[in-house]
């Protein structure tokens, strides 16, 4: 598969950024009408209410996120699906090279379940009517390529033609005739599905009911209404949303240091604040599970460092005075151990 040869180029050549005087706190995100970038957003705006600068930059998707958490300068954060997480580890498993070159990546938090989005012209029933016609599978770079890659080998289907674009251009050859359906991995409500240009008539989300991927990946349904022109629920798969770091040593110099307080800083932000950020922001932050830690990654021990009771930011309320003793439910201790053991307290 050509996913693989581009893999491993990416991930061999992978360096960390050099020590910088002055280390800023970024996070890579995605396209401009996806979820990942609104996600970033409310995380920095999140931040802002703290004093905590944090700049959100769009992005191809996963891979580069991926990549970029390993190799950019001061690019702390990338959210990533768990099915790259998942190829990259399995791939790691046959390769020594790519297995160093991933080493370091840690999970800061886990996020929410993404949607397999596949718009297509009303005449594509479903997934096997997609053979012999022209599918857009996202950019290289993207986690939608991978997923779209996998899901078409998965369920045996062979386009005619694969093309290599973008949610929003996809969209506009869609329109123009120019493909007959593309694929496109996010968070419902995906705000490019939002678009006018979609007519109910012509274009429809095509449901994914192929037994082989529904279980490899979670079964889900996109409801009824979720856009303005699908009024029925429609059958589905998801993969899940990971927010990435990397696992940044604070005695080696004052570049890891600098950079292992932001991750601290932010992973407080997102902590303390979580449940505004489940009123306020995006509806995708009602289905975070902070326990749901994909199998066979860590926590990054920065994250950790802003996870623990006595961490502190200016912005923080000052401590309550030290109340009486009160009788803790069975429940409530259950859950308390169960996120201490997977995230760490």
């Amino acid at each position: 598969m050509p996913v693989l040869r581009l893999i491993a180029i990416a991930l061999m050549l992978a360096t960390l950024p050099k020590p910088s005087a002055a280390v800023e706190t970024n996070i890579l995100t995605g396209g401009p009408t996806g979820t990942y970038i609104q996600i970033g957003r409310d995380i920095a705006a999140a931040a802002g209410e703290c004093g905590i600068s944090m700049t959100v930059h769009e992005s191809a998707g996963s891979l580069e996120n991926f990549l970029g958490v390993r190799q950019r300068r001061a690019t702390q954060f990338g959210i990533v699906q768990s099915d790259v997480l998942e190829y990259l580890k399995t791939f790691a498993a046959d390769d020594p090279e790519v297995g160093r070159a991933i080493f370091g990546v840690r999970i800061a938090f886990p996020l929410y379940d993404e949607e397999v989005h596949v718009l297509a012209k009303k005449e594509i029933a479903d997934l096997k009517s997609l053979a012999g016609k022209r599918v857009s599978i996202g950019v290289e770079n993207s986690g939608t390529f991978l997923t779209a890659s996998l899901v078409l080998d998965l369920a045996q289907v062979a386009p005619g033609e694969l093309v290599l674009m973008n949610q929003d251009d996809s969209l506009a050859a869609l329109m123009e005739d120019r493909i007959d359906a593309f694929f496109y991995v996010a968070g419902a409500p995906a705000k490019i599905f939002a678009s006018p240009q979609i007519d109910a008539t012509r274009f429809h989300l095509v449901p994914i009911s192929d037994p082989v991927l529904r279980e490899v990946y979670k079964p889900t349904t996109i409801p009824a209404n979720a856009y303005p022109f699908q009024s029925e629920p429609v059958e589905a798969i998801a993969v899940k949303a990971v927010l990435m770091t990397y696992g940044y040593d604070p005695r080696r110099n004052a570049y890891h240091r600098e950079s292992c307080k932001a991750v601290s800083d932010i992973s407080h932000v997102i902590s303390t604040r979580f449940q505004s950020l489940q009123e306020k922001g995006h509806p995708k932050w009602k289905q975070v599970d902070l326990t749901d830690i994909p199998p066979g990654w860590d926590i990054g021990e920065c994250v950790n460092a802003g996870l623990d009771s006595a961490y502190r930011l200016p912005c923080d309320p000052a401590p309550a005075p030290e109340a009486a003793p009160t009788v803790e439910s069975e429940a409530n201790r259950a859950y308390r151990r169960q996120i201490c053991a997977v995230v760490g307290c």
